[in-house]
């Protein structure tokens, strides 16, 4: 009986330190388990930002070498005149590195985005076939630019919204100019 009255205190504080180990064993665990979860949605998030962005450069430079092919056609038209010849050259070269983008993104981007990019993409494969159809360009150019413009805006909200940005609208359309933002007077 009196081994047991000696012990008890004992074996009662060996349980507390067992209790107080697998306590904090298991807090570090979880700890470490949301730190590494937060440390793999930062990469992740990096790579879909880089795959996002080297992919709006792919799109956006068959979008402006085709408006430059295409400047001759369009009334005042902004972007310098490319030559025939070496627009279809340059493009040919652009395509490959849209190729090599637009996959990054399909591997990487959620189901809106990788639909706004497809849709922006289309959007500017009509102007490039435009380009390409010179001399002889469809009628309604204006309409496949605006097309494009609309398209790439959709695809940087989509990104955006993809991953967490926040700010606010950045269209880049031509709004109406009823639509337009008053302009503040100092």
């Amino acid at each position: 009986m009196r081994l047991l009255e000696t012990m008890m205190p004992q074996v009662a504080a060996l349980i507390g330190v067992v209790v107080g180990t697998v306590g904090t064993i298991i807090a570090t665990t979880v700890a470490e388990r949301a730190r590494w979860r937060r440390s793999q949605m930062v990469r992740w998030d990096e790579r879909r930002l880089d795959a996002y962005a080297d992919f709006t450069r792919a799109v956006k430079e068959i979008h402006l070498l085709a408006l430059g092919m295409l400047s001759a056609h369009r009334p005042g038209a902004r972007t310098p005149a490319l030559d025939r010849e070496e627009g279809l050259a340059r493009l040919a070269e652009a395509d490959v590195r849209h190729t090599l983008t637009w996959e990054a993104v399909l591997l990487l981007g959620d189901e809106v985005t990788v639909g706004a990019a497809s849709a922006w993409r289309h959007a500017v494969r009509a102007l490039e076939q435009a380009a390409r159809s010179l001399p002889d360009p469809p009628d309604d150019l204006t309409e496949l630019v605006r097309r494009a413009d609309e398209t790439r805006d959709g695809f940087y909200r989509a990104a955006r919204g993809s991953l967490g940005v926040r700010g606010g609208i950045v269209d880049q359309v031509r709004r109406p100019a009823d639509n337009r933002v008053p302009a503040i007077r100092l």
